[in-house]
């Protein structure tokens, strides 16, 4: 079975880790050689000395280099795990072998390898690092000079402390962050898994939109020309006005299903604008107008001026916002704009009975004078545009009313100008 590695982008995002892992190494044999300066002089060599300063110019290089040229595979980043083991392990030979409480940082290469490269090349880094401390207790190096064995014990004791305070920061740091990344990951695919689930949807009743206006073509174009030959028969005199009326209205429906067949054309094309606010409001205001002359909205006389990304199938998600809220509110509805940071935010007042949830428009619900699907659309046209749909219900009685907020996002050219 083939193993796989993280990606370039992921070389090049777990450089910091590796270079944390060295410069933890390097700090700790930077500390235990300044205690032992005290402690322990004859331990202090130039040789540990030269050997941490090369672990730390390898430490810059391989970070440079990761982020720089980082690698197509993990061969490289398993050798460099690697000579983290062979540095450390000859640094612990010069500063006291195995009785050197610091043997257990030869656990942090595993450890980040483990995380960061495949199985079997953490296998590979496991056991040189256990032959490592196998070479150090087999082939130990005589203590200096002026240096007993009770000496030894002593600074062993003192250095498992300092080991432990390490090893506690490292794995807080370390393994925080990397807790962290997990949930923010974890967040991520369930909101992409929610937004498919609803993408789903949204394709499944635009499929059934599609088919229903291509169906109802053909019967609406027949009754069309049935209702213009009766218009013209002797006795129609009587039923003029009604056959007027039902020429209205199927050039209504015609109309909705070219709308229906347009919006889905923008749709596929995913084509938005940047319209300043007012002159959205403006738009819409306009179109209300048009689909209920005589309705009760009043709208906002200055609002903002900021622009926001918008299309067509979101003014007809806000359209059908305002058909709900009349419906619900015929006395009256009003229209707010408000702007906040990087946020832009439509509010639809009404005056009905209100609404109990307040994340509308989530899945399809049973409606009583439609389909049930006008809500639902309508969250997933503003989601998609990175907004949010919510409500708000007032006071408990039966004209509690409700408030629909539209949250958007202003465009990037506002914000950059912010």
């Amino acid at each position: 079975m083939k193993l796989h590695t993280i990606s370039q982008a992921g070389f090049r995002q777990a450089a910091r880790y590796l270079l944390l892992m060295r410069l933890s190494i390097v700090s700790m044999e930077w500390l235990a050689l300044a205690a032992l300066s005290f402690l322990a002089p004859p331990l202090t060599g130039p040789a540990p000395l030269l050997v941490t300063l090369a672990h730390a110019l390898f430490a810059a290089a391989s970070w440079l280099w990761l982020t720089r040229h980082p690698p197509r595979r993990a061969l490289p980043v398993t050798v460099s795990l690697g000579a983290d083991v062979v540095a450390l392990g000859i640094w612990l030979a010069l500063t006291g072998g195995f009785t050197n409480p610091l043997v257990s940082l030869l656990l942090l290469p595993l450890v980040t390898g483990l995380v960061l490269i495949p199985l079997k090349h953490s296998v590979f880094v496991t056991l040189l690092a256990i032959a490592t401390y196998t070479l150090l207790i087999l082939f130990p190096i005589p203590p200096p000079q002026g240096l007993s064995r009770a000496d030894y014990v002593h600074l062993h004791l003192m250095g498992m402390w300092g080991t432990f305070a390490l090893t506690a920061a490292i794995m807080l740091v370390v393994v925080g962050s990397l807790a962290v990344r997990l949930k923010e990951q974890q967040q991520t695919l369930a909101r992409s898994r929610e937004d498919r689930l609803r993408d789903e949807q949204v394709i499944a009743l635009g499929l059934s939109a599609a088919n229903v206006a291509h169906r109802l073509g053909t019967p609406l174009n027949t009754m069309t020309l049935v209702v213009d030959d009766l218009r013209h028969e002797p006795g129609a005199e009587p039923f003029r006005d009604d056959l007027v009326l039902l020429e209205q209205q199927l050039g209504i429906c015609r109309s909705q299903l070219q709308t229906m067949t347009e919006a889905a054309a923008q749709c596929r094309e995913a084509v938005t604008e940047e319209v300043p606010l007012d002159q959205w409001l403006q738009r819409l205001r306009e179109s209300a107008t048009l689909l209920w002359p005589n309705a009760p909205i009043r709208w906002p006389s200055r609002p903002p001026t900021i622009a926001v990304q918008v299309d067509a199938i979101l003014d007809q998600a806000v359209l059908n916002l305002l058909a709900n809220a009349l419906r619900a509110s015929p006395q009256g509805v009003s229209v707010g704009a408000v702007t906040e940071q990087d946020r832009a935010r439509l509010q639809i007042v009404d005056q009905g009975s209100g609404i109990g949830d307040t994340l509308p428009g989530q899945q399809p619900v049973p409606s009583e004078q439609g389909l049930g699907v006008g809500l639902f659309l309508s969250n997933a046209t503003i989601q998609r545009l990175g907004g949010q749909l919510s409500a708000e219900s007032r006071g408990d009685g039966p004209d509690r009313g409700t408030t629909m907020t539209i949250d958007l996002p202003v465009s990037r050219q506002e914000r950059h100008h912010d």
